[in-house]
């Protein structure tokens, strides 16, 4: 039988995917697509959404600091499940979106509008998580699978197609920035969320409290239409991350109110940032990122 044809048989069998099976589907990803495709996609995406869809990076480093240096607390742990990713964290400058995502390479945004809906620092570390499981699981690769074909994947993986990387790389940040997971997808980065989260010393129930405030408000702020597409807050995942707290026995005490609360009045005193103006194809954006690397703490 051809590789392609394995390919085919284990990925129907994965197809009906329980717990016991999330481990082959992530082992079948990381033979579909390589760690260096999934750097040259994330790359090519970054790239995309700099110079295509225009977005503008929060410079305020006091903010983008303390952001980072939560999300570097749930990232250790995926550092330890895929020590070589090299992670970095953007904030985007778009205080009426209210979103956060993940690319393959380990590259994690988050708006600056979610942000500003989030009340702690448990909060925002059980979003980074989840976004920190999705690059852990190799999610990406396997709805890369599911919206361009075995076939077309495979050919990448095989370096049959060189050009391919670049054009789904540019396919994505055309049609919404990334693929959207399946509900079992989400379901795993959630419990990654819960999980690492807690291992940072943070309540896990900080992930539950943001989904019900998105709930809550979903008919109300036009700017959770995004989040809420590619993360459905709905009863039923709420239902299955407060069981699987407590079945796992994940805890974690700190919510990190008050320095999460001296940010939001940072943010409240900053300007909300002004669309970029269109560029020639290929320019730098209107606001270059700030460096990657968390400023020394």
């Amino acid at each position: 039988m051809t590789v392609r044809g394995t390919w085919l048989l284990a990925l129907a069998a994965a197809g009906c995917a329980t717990a016991a099976t999330r481990g082959l589907e992530t082992d079948l990803a990381k033979a579909i697509v390589s760690t260096d495709q999934e750097n040259q996609i994330g790359a090519q995406l970054k790239s995309d959404l700099e110079t295509k869809q225009k977005i503008v990076y929060l410079t305020d480093a006091a903010v983008v600091g303390q952001v980072r240096a939560i999300a570097d607390k749930v990232i250790q742990f995926g550092k330890k499940d895929r020590p070589e990713v090299q992670w970095q964290v953007f904030v985007i400058d778009d205080r009426k979106t209210i979103n956060a995502f993940a690319t393959p390479g380990g590259y994690l945004y988050v708006y600056r509008g979610l942000l500003e809906m989030a009340q702690n620092e448990a909060e925002l570390a059980g979003v980074m998580a989840h976004e920190t499981g999705h690059v852990v699981a190799r999610h990406a690769a396997r709805s890369l699978v599911a919206a361009y074909g075995l076939e077309a994947i495979a050919a990448m993986a095989a370096g049959n197609n060189p050009g391919l990387v670049a054009k789904l790389a540019t396919s994505i940040a055309e049609n919404g920035v990334m693929l959207s997971h399946s509900r079992a997808d989400e379901t795993e980065a959630d419990e990654y969320g819960a999980r690492y989260a807690a291992a940072a010393g943070y309540d896990p129930h900080g992930l539950i409290s943001f989904f019900q405030r998105l709930k809550q408000k979903s008919g109300d702020v036009s700017g959770l239409t995004a989040y809420l597409s590619d993360h459905p807050a709905t009863q039923d995942r709420i239902d299955h991350l407060n069981g699987y707290i407590a079945q796992q026995g994940v805890s974690g005490g700190d919510l990190g109110i008050p320095s999460y609360a001296r940010m939001l009045q940072r943010l409240a005193t900053l300007p909300t940032a002004a669309p970029a103006k269109p560029s020639a194809a290929g320019a730098p954006p209107a606001a270059a990122p700030p460096s990657a690397a968390p400023p020394p703490r």
